[in-house]
Parts: C-alpha cells; sequence; structure tokens
C-alpha cells in the first residue's frame, strides 16, 4: 500500500521543550525586572504617556555572539547618556524571512553550513538574549516562526511582524498572544491596509495551533493583544515623508486604531543603502519636532561596521562586526545620530 502522508519528508528530528531550555537556560529575578520594566515604557511611549521617542537599534540579523555582545555594551553606555529624551532598544533578529532561498538567521541556521541545527540555533539565541538584558539592555526581535515564541519571548521587549508575513492569518494570531508590543510593517508593496487589519487580528482574542510551554501540540487561546501598531518601512517608494505620514494617521484614525507610528530607517525607505538612514532620521525628527506626536520611534540597522557582507563563505573568513544580510550604518555613525537627536530634543 502506498504511503500518502510525509511523502516528501526525509526525517524528523525531536526539538527540546520550551520549558527545558527555559530550565537550562533561566531568567534571573534581574532579567525579568529589566524585560517588564522595558516593556511597560515602550506602552506609555506608544500611547503618548511617556514623551521619549523610542529607538530600535541594531544589526540586521544576528550571526556572530561576540559582535552583539560588543554591540550591546556600546548601547549600553549610550542609552545612560541619552536616557531622558530618548529609549534605546536593541534589534537582536535571529530570524530572517526569504523571499527564495537563502540564510534563515541564527535560530534555522547557527553554523551557517547549511547543517540546520534548530536546537543549537534556539540555545545560542536565548543565551544571547539572556546575556544582552544581564547588562540591562531591552531587545527586540522579528517573530517568524510561530513555535518561536515559546523558547525566547520572556526576554523580549518588543517584537516586529515583518512586511512578507503582516497578511498571514497564523502570525496576527501568534501576535495576539506574544507578552510585549508588536510592531506591524506595511507590506513591501507600500499598502498600509494589511497592516492596519493585522492590527485589528491582533488586538481580538484568537484561537490557532501551536506549542505549549512543554512542546506539546496544542490550542492556544488569547487574550489579544493592546500594543499592535504599525511600523512605515517603505514599499515601491518610502514612506517616511510629511505626506505619507499624515496619510497613514488618517487612515488611522478613520479606523479608530492607536496613532503610533515607528518609521524604519532602513529598508525601503532608505532604498536598501546604508548612507539613506540618515536622511530618513533626520527627516522624521523635523516632523516630530514640527509637532507630529504621533511619530514614537525610529529604527535603525546598524552594526558596528557599515555595509554589508556575502555569507556564501567561510564564516571563519567573514569581516568582523559587518551585516551578512541588508546594509547597516556603523556604529560609530550610530552614536552620532542618538547624540545629535538627544541634543535636537533638549535644545527644545
Amino acid at each position: 500500500m502506498k504511503q500518502t502522508y510525509d511523502v516528501n519528508v526525509e526525517s524528523f528530528e525531536p526539538l527540546i521543550a520550551p520549558s527545558a531550555l527555559k530550565q537550562e537556560l533561566p531568567m534571573t529575578e534581574a532579567d525579568i525586572a529589566t524585560v517588564v520594566s522595558s516593556r511597560a515604557t515602550i506602552e506609555k511611549i506608544l500611547r503618548r504617556e511617556d514623551k521619549r521617542m523610542l529607538v530600535i537599534t541594531g544589526p540586521c540579523s544576528i550571526h556572530d555572539d561576540q559582535a552583539a555582545l560588543e554591540y550591546a555594551e556600546k548601547l549600553r553606555d549610550l542609552s545612560r547618556r541619552v536616557e531622558d529624551h530618548l529609549f534605546l532598544v536593541m534589534r537582536v533578529y535571529f530570524e530572517k524571512p526569504r523571499t527564495t532561498v537563502g540564510w534563515k538567521g541564527l535560530i534555522n541556521d547557527p553554523c551557517m553550513d547549511g547543517s540546520c541545527d534548530m536546537g543549537a540555533g534556539l540555545k545560542r539565541a536565548r543565551k544571547l538574549l539572556l546575556e544582552i538584558t544581564a547588562m540591562g539592555v531591552p531587545t527586540a526581535t522579528e517573530m517568524l516562526d510561530p513555535f518561536t515564541p515559546q523558547y525566547i519571548a520572556g526576554l523580549v521587549s518588543w517584537a516586529a511582524i515583518g512586511a512578507r508575513t503582516t497578511e498571514s492569518q497564523t502570525h496576527r494570531a501568534m501576535a495576539s498572544g506574544l507578552s510585549m508590543p508588536v510592531g506591524f510593517k506595511n507590506c513591501t508593496d507600500g499598502g498600509l491596509a494589511n497592516a492596519f487589519n493585522a492590527m485589528v487580528a491582533a488586538g481580538s482574542p484568537q484561537s490557532f495551533l501551536g506549542i505549549d510551554p512543554d512542546g506539546r501540540s496544542s490550542i492556544i487561546k488569547t487574550k489579544g493583544n493592546s500594543g499592535a501598531h504599525i511600523v512605515l518601512r517603505g514599499g515601491v517608494r518610502p514612506n517616511y515623508d510629511c505626506v505619507s505620514v499624515g496619510e497613514a494617521i488618517a487612515q488611522l484614525k478613520s479606523r479608530e486604531l492607536p496613532q503610533a507610528i515607528v518609521v524604519d530607517c532602513s529598508h525601503a525607505n532608505s532604498r536598501k543603502k546604508f548612507q539613506g538612514q540618515a536622511v530618513v532620521w533626520q527627516d522624521v525628527l523635523n516632523q516630530r519636532f514640527n509637532g507630529n506626536d504621533a511619530l514614537v520611534g525610529m529604527m535603525l540597522e546598524s552594526n558596528i561596521n557599515e555595509g554589508s557582507q556575502a555569507c556564501n563563505v567561510d564564516p571563519a573568513q567573514l569581516k568582523y562586526g559587518v551585516s551578512i544580510t541588508d546594509e547597516c550604518i556603523s556604529w560609530d555613525t550610530t552614536e552620532q545620530l542618538i547624540l545629535s537627536a538627544h541634543d535636537q530634543f533638549k535644545a527644545r
């Protein structure tokens, strides 16, 4: 008799249960305090109860633990200098959506050799989040695989749903159960409707299939996430300008959705060129200073060193602190932009 199931499946490899990984790599009371307080701060910024600007900055993707920790140390020190006007959160992105094929991130393929040892990837991701959180640095990441949150979400203060998955019912339902504020990016063509629909769905109770803390297949029922908001990342054309932002606010108002906007200074807004991020950054700041307080945050793709490099080489041959996915601005440029923004806020 011919088999009708798993015809194209090569193998099944058991994965450690989320509860077991949490027990192996536990959070401390200080870690918990950092996550709880930073989530509360981000929620207040989104509600405009905290007048500071949210800044989510860090590598496009994490592939080198040492470089990530160096970046976190630099961000911690900078954060102390600007905390009266800016609230800094580190991008710690472990999952990368691919249009076709390519490296899918540290969780999927931690050795960058196609071996896809996801068990090792989850352990590295959780360990790195613990080390960064122990510095008092809040973290942000994109939630891509609906199983991943059970392993790492307790350490994350802000989450993104990417442009390619904002329209996905699974990701909207998953976001409705996440414990932190979630930003939905507009679709790659620049359309906003899918992101607005996602905000409504994520803010509502949902039921979907997933895993529980012990790794068992489960029906997950959620309460809805009140921290859903939009992230403008550009599309066919950039959408950070005052006209595009005004249109987004008008649509949020008409749908009775929270008028809180985070602008991604990278991706289509910078035409994927790292040099363009500074232009977007200052334009959004100018709009904020001109009275548009719906602009509550910005995102930078930033690394130790600027630019990007191909990842299809021996990992030992990669340049230190250089992105292997999207182009990033350097730490020096990042620091200059943030300090300049702080000075401009202070002057006002």
